[in-house]
């Protein structure tokens, strides 16, 4: 298997690398205008369920995500052809970006809901979410599920983890007996038990309180789930590159 960068691959790589160097070199800040905002957010745009999957945070974001897009997706590109997994990348990338709206707008209506219930507003709501003040005697609700509420609305999301989430279920099924390890977890383990349990893993943090950092585990489930559909229907139906 050659796993020189290709084609489409590599120009992903180099537009992710510039829109993440260039706004550091110019100090410019996009994140209002590419990173995925709350609908409800005045930030919020289209366009941003595209532009989000070229943000990273930091420098081991976009290492560890470009690092996966190369190594999983280059058996993939080469395999389907360029115009096939530039489809896939997006539709899996888009759809991240969609389903985790969907399980955020859920969360933030349950709260609106219980706040509605304590007698406020949709103005009182609105000023909790525009100033992150409340009156504790009269929203009895616990702390943590206050900051929540806050942060659902006003935290964007960044980075192509949710594509390459779709591309490395989709290397899964492609390649079920290819041994992977994470730096973590050294040991190689067959990608037909490993990524099953990292998406596992996912679906447990998205849903409990013990989420390490400020990820967006709902995203990368998202994007594995429809990357599984288009994969799946893909090898089923013996499709390759045209």
């Amino acid at each position: 298997m050659n796993n020189k960068f290709s084609g489409a691959i590599k120009h992903l790589i180099i537009i992710n690398v510039i829109v993440f160097l260039i706004p550091q070199l110019l100090q410019l800040d996009l994140t209002n205008m590419l990173a995925l905002h709350f609908p409800e957010n005045e930030n919020f745009g289209f366009w941003q369920y595209v532009t989000h999957m070229f943000m990273h945070g930091s420098f081991p974001h976009i290492l560890f995500n470009m690092y996966g897009l190369w190594a999983f997706g280059t058996p993939l590109e080469q395999l389907w052809g360029r115009n096939k997994f530039i489809f896939f990348y997006f539709s899996a990338g888009i759809g991240a970006g969609l389903i985790y709206t969907l399980v955020n707008y859920y969360q933030f209506n349950g709260i609106y809901d219980q706040l509605m219930g304590f007698g406020l507003s949709s103005g009182d709501i609105q000023n909790i979410l525009n100033t992150g003040g409340y009156n504790e005697a009269v929203i009895t609700l616990p702390t943590e599920t206050m900051r929540k509420f806050y942060s659902l609305y006003h935290t964007p999301a960044v980075g192509a983890s949710g594509a390459v989430y779709g591309v490395l279920v989709a290397f899964g099924l492609y390649f079920k007996d290819a041994k992977l390890a994470l730096i973590f977890f050294p040991v190689p383990i067959a990608a037909k038990y490993f990524i099953p349990v990292m998406i596992l893993g996912d679906l447990f943090f998205g849903m409990t309180k013990y989420s390490v950092g400020n990820i967006a585990h709902f995203a990368h489930i998202g994007g594995a789930l429809i990357g599984f559909i288009i994969a799946y229907y893909w090898k089923r139906n013996h499709f390759k590159s045209i």
